[in-house]
């Protein structure tokens, strides 16, 4: 028998509710949401387990050696391949009380991965998010994932599973950098309001400021949706930007998967410092 979608132990189960749950967060704030980002090589991964992290994300692929048969590993582009095959990343992620959220790149690799995931399904029972970049975004050059069969796929597997579907960007340093037009939040509701589970929006931090207009009209569409806030290693935002976004969206509905050290600087800026080893 599944859980119930969004009661305990079910995959969509809402992270906040589940922390909560097992008291490893005290109040519905996604802003206690800890992060690991890449966790693919052995090295991170292992490090990722021991960490005090609340969710782990992870990159899926397929290895480019050109086998019709080829397992899915952990590796983020421009990498090829890995010392860490997703089999291998489940067997031990299914041991600790961490949520997780893998991230696809390519159609290729999605089918071959639930296939993975449905034989520790009865072992996991934290939230588990699907990640692709369905839709072209701001500044976007990376090719999309196709949105239907993406979506087709995971669910004719797990019809109850926490998608994150974003837009494919950019940010340039020396550039005026567009946000998120009404287009492309229009066109992401569009696909989303036909599904019944939870979906998250990664969004990134330093083009969500001029884009608050769009994504709190999103938001508002679903008590099912969320952001996720994330940031490129190289990219420029202030710690005032997460603070404003914290102002006018509810504290429930935003998650910051962002780097060092503005993740420090805005944990200390709301009041919250953990350490993350």
């Amino acid at each position: 028998m599944t859980a119930p979608a969004g009661g305990p132990g079910s995959w969509s189960e809402n992270i906040l509710e589940y922390f909560l749950r097992n008291n490893r967060i005290t109040t519905e704030d996604g802003a206690e949401i800890i992060w690991y980002h890449a966790a693919n090589h052995k090295a991170q991964m292992n490090e990722a387990l021991k960490s005090n992290a609340h969710m782990i994300e992870a990159d899926v692929i397929l290895p480019s050696n050109g086998s019709e048969h080829a397992q899915p590993v952990m590796a983020h582009p421009p990498e090829t391949n890995s010392d860490n095959t997703l089999q291998e990343w489940l067997t031990e992620v299914v041991k600790s009380n961490k949520g997780i959220k893998l991230d696809f790149k390519s159609l290729a690799a999605v089918k071959p991965s639930m296939i993975l995931l449905e034989n520790v399904k009865r072992h996991l029972k934290c939230p588990v998010w699907i990640n692709a970049d369905i839709l072209p975004g701001p500044n976007g050059s990376n090719k999309v994932v196709d949105a239907k069969p993406f979506i087709d796929t995971v669910t004719s597997f797990f019809p109850d599973v926490t998608f994150s579907l974003g837009w494919t960007t950019g940010w340039h340093p020396e550039k005026v950098n567009e946000g998120y037009s009404w287009t492309m939040v229009k066109e992401m509701e569009y696909i989303c309001n036909e599904l019944n589970q939870p979906v998250t929006f990664p969004v990134r931090a330093a083009l969500v400021r001029q884009s608050c207009s769009q994504l709190l009209w999103l938001l508002k569409k679903s008590n099912r949706y969320s952001l996720t806030i994330w940031a490129g290693k190289n990219d420029n935002y202030s710690i005032e930007d997460l603070l404003y976004i914290r102002d006018h969206f509810n504290k429930s509905q935003v998650f910051y998967d962002i780097l060092e050290p503005q993740n420090h600087e805005f944990k200390q800026a709301i009041g919250q410092i953990y350490s993350l080893r």
